[in-house]
């Protein structure tokens, strides 16, 4: 059996007022104690608490009606007898007690310790169990279902002080049941560092003697299925022995036992055809049987059809029996492990023999020594219900074969209905039916068998269940879906906030919120999901999460710790659950969680709190993934908002809403943007760097700023694609890896609208086309050339304008919102053309409409939506003046200037507006080359606008004093808000911008 490590072993464990001793004071005055005492040793002392216990408490309860010929004392007599043999002369004492504290056996190494001792301590009957006694080795062994020390000071009860002790408990190797515990008990001062291997191994060979019981079992029925197949057939001699492989494929006879280990399991008649993977039809009948010792199984017998007449009855092969209990028994014993005691201490052993009812005793004269330990007496070779049994005899031990023969044939040998062998050949002339045994075995034990295969498949099962998302709340649920029914009937799982959301816990004590509750049904007053937990300091799951590993509680209303943490809400489940295992979620150092398995009927044990301990463990790294995933994605998420645009800048040209839908999986690099240009124009821009992660996020940030700066620089659409263009090539030329590990790739589409004209200008770059909602309702998808993806290098985009009047809607989007691997892309474009039929609905209402019938319900890749409602320029609020460049013309715009800024209210505007008139169209004439055209623009500010056919730009400098000129554009720049130049096909115009409250 695999044993866990005992605790490291504390400073100054005497009892002179330092060390533990001074701590359970402490303790005991209720004062907090936290470090200096084992986990272990501490959780025991709060439950004594808890309990209401006394460390000066009465006499400990007595039984008489306990089993002194029980199982466990059968296999232990002789072990005890030689552990008393082997300490002879010394103060210790050996004691073995069973499931329920209750103490059957005793020895002593120096015998006259039965005088000295108190009667609790050399009668059998006392019970030791923790709730009564304590902390103490049986008890503490019992309660933590591991191996136990205890020293003197670290008792609960004031008459053991002066004692230690180790405890291991003995399990059965079938069921994995505790069935009892060895405890050596000593002095404190007497210490020695091999008393924890001496016991093991003295443990081990006690569950090997209760796995021979098993097995003599097994060996009864088999003989007695040979006596009864051998008269039900007529066969004088016997039934012959040979391998059932040649009968049926390995595959075929996997399906074949599993099938019979699972009739034996039900303990009833029956027969069940069975289909093989070639076609042929079996048929398994399984029947009772008792053996001639009382010993109750059931056989299963493959009835073959179309076999031949006079086919043998075949017992199976002493190989073909269940891999781990096979390895369990065949395993070589490890060496015993030295124990070096006081002089004096040590003894002869005596040479033991094995009787056949399995209990051991001095070796008669005559007895044959064993040479090889891996040689014996081999139980029944069926599959899934006993492993074949050999002797677990010492060296100097003989072996006493189990009834004449041993009750197994060998190669070449046939058995006979009394269990005696005789040599023979296979009489061709029986005839009986054409059937052969596959299985015989005890209901239980082939439970058993059952069962462990059925964990293994839950293992197996869990492995594809469980971890499909990276979503840490959805793995819980998938932890829990696994476990119920097959495990628990009831899981909850309890997470710290910072874990859901994705960072580690600073004391997962603190903030542990329930998140998951699963059962096979509803109803039961466990905590809902979304409350805060608060576990008592005894409570299972706050021990476990100390200890680090699966804490079981095999019965709830004795479980003292578990009842104390809240009496109302614990008696009010005690109704509903029975058992409970608390598992701690751990990967990786980070505390996860708890989960907590809870079983309505029947107790856990061990073996389930292995199988617990494992899926908590496989989930565990599965919701440290998601965990790991959710912080990084929470970072990108982040940074990707971070970057976008935080609010819409103020403009009179569109109306504009806008939505960003990050991907279920990883977040993405899609961006878009409202730039305010001059004229009252506005630029609308969506784009999408390939990839997704931190790096797309960043990129997407670069990439942004980029097309903004070249936008404002009033660079024309397929202009500003280019530069953009140069950039990611650039980018990808100064990858640190030099290996186009991180080539970039990005899409973009860009559209200057101007409200004056009701034109609009775009370009694209491998982006998907916009929609654009006509005001009676038509949607179409403008012939927009693709233009190829940014990074490419060297290929031309071309701009296409579209007229735009007012009330239409130009619908930009990423290919996230029309790219799904589960839909076609044209029968998307019609949904989205059926979705934007709306024309008088708002940006907002048709953003959100789009969501809701286009967008995947599951989108793989981010989703960026920019709907923009055009507005146009009233003409009431344009001016318009063409002239030649003649200097006389200019005092005519002027005037006419002031008296339509007189008619638009903006008397105070005037003086500035005038002034910086003046200078652009002055500067044309002289600068320039006509014709000149002068326009206003009346709208949140006042725009003045000077345009001719040089394409020679203004520069701003500081004149000397000196100068005669060279004034006029720092005038301008003084004056107005700002100020630029554009570039036209057929030349340039200069702007300039004033407030409406400018004087």
């Amino acid at each position: 059996m695999v044993r866990s490590g005992e605790e490291p072993q504390p400073a100054g464990r005497a009892t002179e007022g330092t060390g533990p001793a001074r701590l359970r004071e402490r303790f005991l005055q209720g004062e907090p104690v936290e470090e200096g005492v084992r986990a272990s040793i501490l959780n025991s002392w709060r439950r004594c608490r808890s309990l209401g216990l006394s460390p000066d408490g009465a006499d400990l309860p007595y039984r008489d009606d306990f089993d002194p010929g029980g199982r466990i004392v059968r296999a232990a007599v002789p072990v005890l007898d030689r552990l008393q043999a082997t300490f002879s002369g010394s103060q210790v004492n050996i004691s073995v007690a069973d499931a329920n504290g209750t103490v059957l056996l005793r020895r002593f190494g120096d015998p006259s310790m039965a005088r000295r001792l108190p009667a609790i301590q050399v009668v059998p009957g006392f019970v030791f169990a923790e709730q009564v006694a304590g902390t103490n080795g049986i008890g503490l062994a019992l309660a933590e279902r591991q191996f136990i020390r205890v020293y003197g000071a670290e008792h609960f009860a004031e008459r053991s002080q002066q004692n230690a002790c180790v405890a291991l408990p003995v399990r059965d190797p079938l069921s994995g049941r505790i069935e009892g515990v060895l405890c050596f008990g000593y002095p404190r001062g007497f210490e020695q560092p091999g008393l924890g291997a001496t016991i093991r191994r003295a443990a081990e060979v006690i569950e090997r003697r209760l796995l021979g019981q098993s097995s003599a079992h097994e060996r009864a029925l088999l003989r007695a299925y040979a006596a009864g197949g051998a008269e039900a057939a007529g066969l004088r001699r016997g039934a012959a022995r040979e391998a059932t492989a040649d009968a049926f494929h390995p595959r075929d006879r996997a399906i074949l036992m599993e099938k019979a280990a699972e009739l034996i399991s039900r303990a009833q008649r029956a027969a069940v055809d069975v289909t093989l993977p070639d076609g042929r039809r079996v048929t398994l009948v399984s029947r009772p049987m008792t053996s001639a010792s009382g010993v109750r199984g059931f056989a299963v017998e493959a009835v073959l059809p179309g076999a031949p007449a006079g086919a043998p009855l075949v017992l199976p092969h002493q190989t073909d029996t269940l891999p781990d209990l096979a390895a369990l028994s065949a395993a070589p014993l490890p060496a015993r492990p030295s124990l070096t005691l006081p002089p004096g201490h040590l003894a002869p052993e005596p040479s033991l023999a094995t009787t056949a009812d399995g209990v051991r005793g001095p070796a008669e004269p005559g007895d044959s020594p064993r040479g090889d330990r891996n040689r014996g007496t081999t139980g029944p070779a069926e599959s899934g219900t006993a492993a074949p049994v050999r002797s677990i005899a010492e060296p100097g031990e003989a072996v006493i074969p189990d009834g004449p023969g041993g009750g197994i044939a060998e190669p070449g040998e046939t058995l006979t209905p009394d269990g005696g062998r005789d040599v023979g050949e296979e009489r061709a002339g029986s005839s009986f039916p054409a059937r052969r045994l596959l299985m015989v075995g005890e209901p239980h034990v082939g439970a058993y068998a059952l069962a462990a295969r059925r964990r293994l498949e839950l293992l197996s099962e869990a492995s594809a269940r469980i971890g499909t998302t990276l979503d840490v709340r959805r793995t819980a649920e998938e932890l829990a879906e696994t476990a119920v029914p097959r495990l628990a009937d009831f899981v909850t799982i309890d997470l710290p906030d910072a874990v859901l959301r994705g960072e580690e816990s600073a004391d997962p004590f603190a903030d542990l919120r329930r998140t998951v509750v699963h059962g096979v049904r509803e109803g039961l007053p466990f905590t809902p999901p979304g409350k805060r937990m608060d576990f008592g300091p005894t409570a299972p799951q706050l021990r476990c999460l100390t200890s680090g590993e699966a804490v079981l509680e095999p019965d709830l209303e004795a479980a003292a710790g578990w009842l104390a943490q809240d009496p109302e809400h614990t008696a009010r489940l005690l109704s509903h659950v029975h058992s409970l295992i608390a598992v701690p979620l751990l990967a990786r150092g980070v505390v996860l969680g708890i989960a907590s398995f809870y079983r309505a009927g029947g107790s856990f044990g061990d073996d389930d709190r292995s199988l617990a301990q494992e899926l908590a463990t496989r989930a565990a790294l599965s919701i440290d993934n998601a965990r790991r995933y959710t912080h990084e994605r929470t970072m990108v998420l982040a940074l990707q908002r971070r970057l976008l645009p935080h609010g819409l800048p103020d403009q009179d040209a569109v109306e504009v809403a806008h939505r960003y839908l990050p991907a279920e999986s990883d977040v993405g690099g899609d961006w878009y943007d409202v730039i305010p240009l001059s004229g009252a124009r506005v630029g609308l821009l969506v784009g999408d760097v390939v990839g997704h992660g931190m790096l797309s996020a960043a990129t997407m940030g670069r990439l942004r700023t980029a097309a903004r700066s070249f936008a404002e620089l009033d660079f024309p659409p397929d202009e500003v694609l280019t530069h953009l263009d140069n950039l990611v090539g650039r980018l990808d030329r100064e990858d640190p890896d030099g290996k186009g590990a991180g080539v970039i790739g990005a899409t973009c589409l860009y559209a200057v609208y101007d409200p004056a004209e009701q034109q609009c200008l775009m370009a694209r770059a491998g982006h998907p086309p916009p929609a654009l909602v006509h005001p009676d309702g038509t949607v179409t998808y403008p012939d927009l050339p693709a233009g190829p993806p940014l990074g490419l290098g060297g290929l031309p985009f071309d701009a296409v304008e579209v007229d735009l009047p007012e009330g239409s809607q130009l619908v930009l989007y990423t290919d996230g919102l029309i790219e799904d691997r589960h839909r076609d892309v044209d029968v998307v474009l019609e949904q989205l053309r059926a979705a934007l039929a709306h024309p008088e609905r708002a940006p907002e209402e048709t953003c959100q409409a789009v969501l809701d019938t286009v967008a995947p319900a599951h989108p793989h890749d981010d989703i960026a939506l920019l709907v923009a409602r055009v507005h146009a320029l009233d003409p009431e609020r344009i001016a318009t003046w063409e002239l030649s460049a003649d200097p006389a013309l200019v005092g005519e715009v002027r005037a006419s200037a002031m008296r339509r800024l007189a008619d638009w209210g903006l008397d105070e505007t005037a003086f500035a507006a005038e002034l910086i008139l003046s200078e652009l169209i002055t500067n044309a004439m002289r600068h320039g080359a006509g014709p000149i055209r002068v326009r206003l623009l009346y709208g949140r500010t006042l725009i003045c606008e000077v345009s001719d056919a040089s394409n020679t730009a203004p520069h701003l400098r500081r004149a000397a004093s000196t100068d005669e000129g060279g004034r006029g554009l720092f005038l301008v720049a003084q004056l107005s808000q700002s100020w630029g130049t554009r570039y036209l096909p057929e030349g340039k115009v200069i702007w300039a911008e004033c407030g409406l409250d400018a004087a």
